[in-house]
């Protein structure tokens, strides 16, 4: 399977096909193996190096991207915008010729900026670098690895076996919050609806704009569905996934308060009786406890997620850049 991958770049999900989706889901599965033996490392990148490009302040993409190098034996270098060169006037695209000029042969871009993982993916295509780019979320626009490993999450949850994307053919997934400003709620719509779910998005007015009833889905995709109240979309919902409002992108006051949000939209044990028996909830964190979500739910194992997402990060980093490790050129 392996070697039908042909990605020079994973910049988003927006025009993946369901047999991609399946290759990175094996692949993480058999790193997940790897994760739970006693060596936890393979050679497979061994003496490539990885550079994290981070632009943006992050813990867990940047601290599981770290990892999952680490444990394909990657080298990895580390980018700090605050000591940088990047406060003395070199621009973005000369800070990643540094890099390159150091060897780098994968560069994980995240930037507060839309495009910008996409710019210096052509510009290293341009060069004939032959380095491979991978976006670990830019702006509002998408966030492609978190999509990736909350689908090896919710996958593993019905097929812990052979996590694939037939499981999830008819399932109704919902997506709660702040729709407008999450770039994990795209990446997410995305690979949900390529693997065949019926997403419905959920959340007021003004975190839900109309323009996500007019996206275009690809032939045979699953459904997606608007909903401006909570009811609708939770109702018979097999897996409910909350996001966290996004305060420090929001440019106006987009809601009342933080508690009349959590009164119509926040989760709650008691709001997860019209869903499925069973239903499992996800959150890509951080969290705002008493926001988004309860402290109870968050905590309760039988029902959150929300550890298993962190773990599955690294199982599905790894896969991303083994894949794009060992891809040949075309």
């Amino acid at each position: 399977m392996v070697a039908s991958w042909t990605r020079n770049h994973i910049l988003d999900l927006t025009d993946w096909r369901g047999e991609e989706l399946d290759i990175v889901l094996q692949t993480a599965t058999t790193f997940q193996q790897v994760l739970k033996g006693q060596t936890k490392k393979v050679p497979a990148l061994q003496g490539q190096v990885v550079t994290n490009l981070f632009f943006e302040p992050s813990t867990r993409t940047r601290s599981s991207f770290e990892l999952a190098a680490k444990r394909l034996s990657a080298d990895v270098m580390n980018f700090a915008p605050g000591s940088s060169s990047l406060t003395k006037g070199e621009t973005i695209l000369d800070t990643a010729k540094t890099y390159l000029a150091m060897g780098s042969d994968i560069f994980v871009i995240r930037h507060q900026q839309a495009g910008v993982p996409h710019f210096i993916a052509s510009q290293m295509d341009r060069l004939q670098t032959g380095v491979k780019v991978l976006n670990a979320g830019d702006g509002q626009h998408e966030h492609p690895s978190q999509g990736l490993l909350d689908l090896f999450t919710i996958c593993s949850q019905f097929a812990p076996d052979n996590p694939a994307i037939q499981c999830l053919q008819g399932k109704k997934i919902a997506v709660v919050g702040d729709i407008l400003h999450s770039r994990v709620a795209r990446s997410n719509l995305w690979s949900l609806t390529t693997a065949g779910a019926d997403v419905h998005l959920a959340g007021p007015p003004t975190l839900l704009p109309k323009e996500f009833q007019q996206l275009t889905l690809a032939p045979g995709s699953g459904k997606l569905h608007c909903h401006w109240q909570l009811q609708p979309a939770l109702e018979g919902a097999d897996m409910v996934m909350t996001l966290r409002l996004q305060k420090e992108r929001m440019t106006a006051h987009l809601l009342p308060s933080l508690r009349e949000y959590h009164h119509y939209f926040g989760i709650t044990h008691n709001r997860l009786k019209v869903c499925q028996p069973g239903v499992k909830v996800l959150h890509p964190g951080p969290v705002n406890r008493g926001v988004e979500i309860s402290s109870e739910l968050m905590d309760d194992p039988e029902i959150s997620l929300i550890q298993d997402q962190v773990t599955s990060g690294v199982a599905i980093r790894m896969a991303l850049l083994y894949l794009l490790g060992t891809v040949q050129e075309g």
